[in-house]
């Protein structure tokens, strides 16, 4: 349920057309229905939907427009529904009653949009913290996360889950903060050991960050925690298999990978583009989920003549 109203308020356009909608079924219902309803009845809850929409649908817009689309929408109710003692006082209070309405139902949307962005750019920052240690890896985590995000697009997963792969993107090297900077910057192949210590950074990440309870209940956790997992089992550092990897941790697994290959790095230049997307369909269902590949591959297919991936 929680899901189905972050979805629902990621789509203002739903409530602008919805607004509109309401109006016109109030002023319908009370020209056509209620004449010949055989008990009183009125229909005036549309009235103040219409306003709970207009207050989400338009939040950004100027107080003016808010107080404009409020007056049109207490003229209507205040001609169609007839009430005793009826007069200017009257519309004043409703005026003032449902603009109400609306300034809280603008208010709300407009902290929640603030918490939203905060959060985005709170996470942001510590991503190009993170990719400042080291100038050859500056943007991965941005590039992680632009290419994770247009990958669940392409799959059409929920949109409450784009937030979560876009933070969970710019986190998911978090953990190599815990990892020294002279294994970072080697250029040279690295000892087993330093290996070992660079295969650690998932563990560290979650550790690091496992005590937001958001990032726990949303999935954020499960992408630091298993963007190294492979579909085969293969990969660390639980060597988990197939669907028992979450799916957002599979979707940010290609991406980093990709940007990894296509990116210069210490120890190497930045592969071809072409070669890049040839390791990824090679390693489609060893390395990497099926369908998150099939859905790269439509989405570097449809983009190879103009956009570019990275």
């Amino acid at each position: 349920m929680k899901h189905f109203f972050n979805d629902l308020l990621n789509k203002q356009v739903f409530f602008k057309y919805g607004f509109y909608l309401l109006l016109f079924m109030s002023i319908v219902l009370n020209i056509l229905i209620l004449p010949i309803m055989s008990f009183d009845s009125e229909f005036y809850i549309f009235f103040i939907l219409s306003v709970i929409f207009l207050g989400i649908g338009y939040y950004e817009k100027p107080i003016w427009v808010l107080l404009l689309g409020t007056a049109i929408v207490v003229t209507a109710r205040f001609f169609l529904i007839a009430e005793p003692f009826s007069g200017p006082f009257t519309y004043i209070i409703h005026l003032i009653t449902y603009f109400l309405i609306t300034f809280i139902s603008t208010g709300l949307m407009r902290n929640y949009q603030r918490i939203k962005s905060g959060n985005i750019e709170l996470v942001t920052a510590l991503a190009n913290a993170l990719d400042s240690r080291d100038s050859s890896t500056a943007n991965h985590s941005q590039n992680v996360a632009r290419l994770s995000l247009e990958i669940a697009k392409e799959m059409n997963l929920p949109r409450h889950l784009y937030d979560v792969i876009l933070e969970g993107g710019l986190l998911h090297d978090i953990g190599k903060i815990g990892v020294p900077e002279h294994i970072l910057i080697k250029q040279g192949k690295l000892t087993d050991e330093e290996y070992t210590l660079i295969k650690e950074h998932p563990v560290i990440g979650y550790n690091i960050i496992k005590h937001i309870s958001n990032f726990d209940k949303n999935g954020i956790l499960n992408i630091v925690l298993y963007h190294h997992e492979r579909y085969d089992g293969k990969g660390y550092p639980k060597g988990l298999k197939g669907e028992d990897i979450p799916l957002v941790a599979r979707i940010v697994a290609l991406a980093d990978t990709f940007d990894a290959m296509t990116s210069k790095r210490v120890y190497r230049d930045k592969l071809d583009l072409d070669y890049a997307v040839f390791e990824i369909r090679k390693h489609r269902g060893t390395q990497f989920d099926p369908n998150v590949v099939d859905a790269f591959l439509k989405l570097y297919k449809r983009k190879m003549n103009g956009l570019d991936l990275k």
